[in-house]
C-alpha cells in the first residue's frame, strides 16, 4: 500500500490521536471524569464537559493513537491460549497498535492491575482468563482505565467488556449427541470448581441430560485442571468404580487425552465400551485414534473482538453489549458411538 501524499509529492505526516489519558492530563481531570463525558453521563459539571469537549475538539484527528496496549495471559501459550494472543497481536497491528505482553505462569503473582492506570505509554488492557476477583476488576474499572477480558475467570459486574464462548450451550450439545446415540450414564471432568466456564458448562450438562430423563449423580463428576495427567488421575477414579460410565465428557481436550490413556491401560476401546468427548478442539484432538469428537471455540475471534471493544473505548465509545458470548460448534469424529 502506498502512502499517502500530500502537496508536490510530500507525504502528509498526521497527528496522532489524542487518548483519554492525553485529554485528562491537558485538563487536569481525572481519566474516569473524561470517559464519562464521552460517554454522555449526567455526573458531571457543565463546566468540566465544556473543557473536557473543547480539548478533544482541539486534539483529535484522524489517525492511529501512539499508546502500547498491555496484553496479559498468565498462563503458558499452547494451543488454546497461543491462538488467543496471536489473533490479539494480528488485530492490533492492524490499528497501528504496540502490544506490551505479560505471558507465563508467574504473572498469576504479579500485581500489575493497581499500576497500569499509572503508565504513561499504555492506553489501555486485554486481560486473559485474569486471576483477580471480579471487585479487584471492578477498581481499575473506577479508575478510568479502558480494558477488555476475554474468558472471565468468574461473574464480572454487567459495566465490564467481556468476551467469552457460549460455555452453557455448547456442553448442552455435547451431551445431547451422546444421549441422541442412546448414552443415559454420562460421567464428566469438568475444570476447576471456581471458574465461570466450568459452571456453565455444567449447566448445560446437566440441562440435556435431564432433556433425556436422566440425573448426573455426584460420583460421577470430578472436577480438575486442564491437564493430560490430571485427566488420566480424574478418568481412573471414574474408570475403577464398581459400574462403569458409558461414556465421559472432558471439558478439556487435554483431558480427554488423558481419559484416552485411562481406559486403554484398563482394557476399554474407544468407543465401543467407552464414548470420550473434550473441548476447544486443538489439533491434537483430530490426530488422536480414534479422532475425538469435541466442541470448536472461536478462540481467533475472540482476540478479534476483544481488541474491537477495546478500540471503541479508546475512541471515546462504550459499546452497548458489553458482554459478549460467541457460537461454538460441535464437531463430530469417531470417539464416540451408541453404547453396548
Amino acid at each position: 500500500m502506498s502512502e499517502p501524499r500530500g502537496r508536490r509529492g510530500q507525504a502528509t505526516v498526521e497527528q496522532p490521536r489524542a487518548t483519554l489519558r492525553d485529554i485528562a492530563a491537558e485538563t487536569g481531570v481525572s481519566i474516569a471524569t473524561v470517559s464519562r463525558v464521552l460517554n454522555d453521563s449526567v455526573n458531571v459539571a457543565p463546566r468540566t464537559r465544556d473543557l473536557v469537549l473543547q480539548a478533544v475538539a482541539r486534539r483529535n484527528t484522524p489517525g492511529a493513537a501512539a499508546g502500547a496496549v498491555y496484553v496479559r495471559c498468565p498462563y503458558l501459550l499452547t494451543d488454546y491460549f497461543g491462538l488467543i494472543v496471536s489473533s490479539i497481536a494480528e488485530t492490533l497491528a492492524l490499528h497501528g497498535r504496540r502490544l506490551i505482553l505479560d505471558a507465563g505462569e508467574s504473572a498469576q503473582e504479579s500485581d500489575v492491575l493497581t499500576g497500569l492506570s499509572n503508565q504513561p505509554d499504555v492506553d489501555g488492557a486485554i486481560l486473559i482468563l485474569p486471576p483477580e476477583r471480579a471487585r479487584e476488576l471492578k477498581a481499575l474499572s473506577r479508575s478510568g482505565f479502558p480494558f477488555v477480558v476475554v474468558d472471565p475467570r468468574e461473574i464480572l459486574p454487567p459495566d465490564l467488556a467481556a468476551v467469552s464462548a457460549a460455555h452453557a450451550s455448547a456442553a448442552h450439545a455435547v451431551v445431547a449427541h451422546l444421549t441422541a446415540l442412546g448414552h443415559r450414564d454420562i460421567a464428566v471432568i469438568a475444570g476447576p470448581e471456581e471458574w465461570l466456564a466450568t459452571d456453565a458448562r455444567m449447566v448445560g450438562h446437566r440441562a440435556a441430560l435431564a432433556a433425556a430423563g436422566s440425573l448426573l449423580p455426584p460420583e460421577r463428576i470430578r472436577y480438575t485442571h486442564p491437564t493430560i495427567d490430571d485427566g488420566r488421575e480424574a478418568a481412573a477414579e471414574l474408570l475403577d468404580a464398581a459400574t462403569l460410565p458409558t461414556a465421559i465428557v472432558c471439558f478439556n481436550d487435554k483431558v480427554a487425552v488423558g481419559t484416552y490413556h485411562a481406559a486403554r491401560a484398563r482394557g476399554l476401546a474407544i468407543p465401543a465400551d467407552l464414548s470420550i468427548t473434550g473441548f476447544d478442539d486443538i489439533d491434537l484432538s483430530a490426530a488422536l485414534d480414534p479422532p475425538l469428537t469435541t466442541v470448536r471455540q472461536p478462540l481467533q475471534e475472540m482476540g478479534r473482538i476483544a481488541v474491537t471493544q477495546l478500540m471503541r473505548f479508546l475512541d471515546g465509545h462504550r459499546p452497548e453489549a458489553l458482554h459478549l458470548e460467541l457460537a461454538t460448534q460441535l464437531v463430530i469424529r469417531a470417539s464416540t458411538a451408541p453404547p453396548r
